[in-house]
């Protein structure tokens, strides 16, 4: 099959990087160049991506890492803070809260992204620290080109950095000037904050793995916990349209770290997908496609059929709704259950021709689901908060989501494997802490506080997140990375990519293949807004096609023709030892790089 691509697929034996920003993917390139591994690169990206995609990820925020050394079955690495000592239940409802606002220090778990990349980087990379920081560092201090969605992010919390932020305002509006899209922006404190790990790292002495720990402790344990701590004692604006200090202490971050665990393995014939466990939303993907087993499911010329399209719809509603009843850091989230091909053969009979417009459950095991009040009560519409703060890094308030967070794939000449998804401490959810350069996460408003739920909010506990990087094995073989931002959409944009390469598309035909997500569940993030029905596509199947799903009941939302997903791939052909790689085009930001 050969359809139209807006890039070729790149090609190679030397080394394939794809990620949502341009300069991520040369600078994980030139690592490779280096002498580098595929874990060293994807370090160095995800250290740029936080300077250059500010209003998407930042120090301050999270990684959940799944890899695979040189053909070694995949791990998972979890670089997803946990909620502080202090984050009980109580504590939000005696505040007179029912939701953990999505914005502010509430919502503040214990940064998780920089003790995850330094543990990747020193059980498996062979570079220093200083090799893999360096780049961010240059362009934190001397500057990067401001992209216009970041630009455009700051505008429209311009007017709650002046009003209750006034250190957001300092760093993202300087001398209360917005910045113009493509201007060159600077964040020397930032810079500065590395600067000093890097000095507290190498003081340790010339040990490439002393360094790492030193610099491990030093952000945990030293300056960047203390400023952390204090800055939290203070009370800033939220979503609740009041002023609240932290919870999150000094104390929390020395307690935590990032830590490795064992991936969740579906196999689809000669095909296995793997993804993080039920603290993600990552087995939906999973479930998905155990769902759609058996179904004649194709791609006419590189575009999904109506058939397709509402199957895989129904499909994700399915299983959307057993992540909100069954998902969670708890060890009794029933996944082999879940994927196993019984009780999808009972749940696909929910399948019909026509849309669904309820919230349906299973009772996986003879288990009666539990869902929050919030859910039971009854779908909610988006709403507008008092603050103007934007609790997720998306600023579409509409059914259209452009996307959001972060995304890195990379493979190595000897078979080394990575897929990340970076996400939080963006610069519209969190007051900017002025002593480091970056602000907090907001990860916790996907909590619940109800109690007795998988997700339910607890000290030391997880939030279910919707970052999902994804792996594939080909005959029990690593042989595909990829994922994409996008919230509660990473799962179904994963999903057409998948079907599409399935269908015979390659890396960068499915990427370009048009993309679908249903808005028809819970929202992950604040105020968890839902809308039975919906469906959100890219005008690019074609009117006959919309039309179609229109007369099954589908509430269509035409998003426009180049609009959903920021997919990117790597793989690599265990045969014969091609490396492929393939970025999204859409927003003109995502890059493939390799030769």
């Amino acid at each position: 099959m050969s359809v139209f691509t807006t890039r070729p697929e790149l090609v190679g034996t030397f080394g394939m990087v794809g990620s949502t920003h341009w300069l991520a993917s040369a600078s994980a390139m030139a690592v490779l160049e280096d002498g580098g591994n595929a874990f060293d690169a994807a370090v160095a990206a995800g250290f740029v991506l936080q300077v250059v995609e500010p209003h998407l990820n930042g120090p301050g925020g999270e990684v959940p890492i799944i890899f695979s050394a040189a053909g070694a079955a995949p791990q998972v690495l979890c670089g997803q803070g946990v909620a502080p000592a202090g984050a009980s239940i109580e504590h939000y409802t005696d505040l007179g809260l029912s939701l953990i606002p999505g914005s502010g220090l509430l919502a503040a778990t214990v940064p998780g992204a920089w003790d995850g990349w330094l543990t990747l980087l020193r059980d498996h990379g062979t570079k220093t620290l200083r090799d893999v920081l360096d780049r961010a560092i240059g362009y934190a201090r001397d500057g990067f080109p401001l992209v216009e969605r970041a630009s455009y992010t700051i505008g429209m919390v311009a007017d709650l950095f002046r009003d209750h932020w006034p250190t957001s305002a300092a760093q993202w509006m300087p001398d209360g000037v917005l910045p113009a899209p493509g201007g060159r922006f600077r964040n020397p404190k930032l810079a500065d904050t590395w600067e000093w790990l890097l000095a507290a790292a190498e003081a340790a002495g010339a040990d490439r793995e002393a360094q790492i720990e030193a610099a491990r402790r030093a952000w945990s344990q030293g300056f960047v916990a203390a400023q952390i701590d204090e800055f939290c004692r203070s009370e800033f604006r939220d979503d609740s349209g009041r002023d609240h200090a932290g919870v999150l202490t000094g104390a929390d971050m020395a307690s935590w770290e990032a830590s490795y665990e064992d991936a969740v393995v579906a196999d689809f014939g000669e095909w296995s997908l793997v993804k993080a466990g039920g603290w993600t939303q990552g087995p939906v993907l999973a479930q998905q496609l155990r769902l759609l087993e058996g179904y004649e499911l194709s791609y006419v010329d590189g575009r999904p059929t109506a058939e397709t399209i509402h199957l895989a719809v129904e499909a994700a509603k399915l299983a959307f709704a057993d992540r909100e009843a069954w998902y969670g850091d708890v060890p009794d989230v029933p996944l082999e259950t879940l994927l196993s091909r019984e009780y999808a053969a009972e749940r696909r009979a929910l399948i019909s021709s026509t849309a669904s417009l309820e919230l349906r459950p299973g009772s996986p095991d003879g288990r009666e689901p539990l869902l929050p009040k919030h859910i039971t009560s009854g779908p909610s519409a988006l709403v507008s908060d008092p603050t103007g703060a934007i609790g997720e890094p998306t600023v579409e308030r509409s059914g259209v989501t452009r996307g959001d967070t972060v995304h890195v794939d990379v493979v190595d000449r000897w078979g080394n494997m990575v897929s990340a998804t970076p996400s939080g401490g963006w610069l519209q959810s969190s007051p900017t802490i002025p002593s480091l350069g970056f602000c907090l996460g907001s990860r916790a408003q996907m909590f619940w506080l109800d109690k007795g739920l998988p997700n339910s909010l607890a000290p030391g506990k997880r939030p279910r997140i919707t970052l999902s990087p994804s792996m594939a094995l080909r005959d029990g073989r690593p042989a595909l990375a990829f994922g994409t931002p996008g919230g509660d959409q990473q799962d179904q944009w994963q999903l057409g990519f998948w079907l599409a390469h399935q269908a015979g598309l390659n890396l960068q035909e499915a990427i370009d293949s048009p993309m679908w997500h249903s808005n028809a569940f819970p929202s992950s993030f604040y105020p968890r807004a839902w809308t039975p029905g919906e469906l959100v596509i890219e005008s690019r199947v074609g009117a006959d096609v919309l039309e179609e799903l229109r007369s099954r009941g589908h509430q269509v939302v035409d998003a426009g023709e180049w609009t959903l997903g920021r997919m990117s791939a790597v793989a690599r052909d265990a045969a014969d030892g091609l490396l492929r790689a393939g970025a999204n085009p859409r927003g003109a930001q995502g890059y493939a790089a390799g030769r």
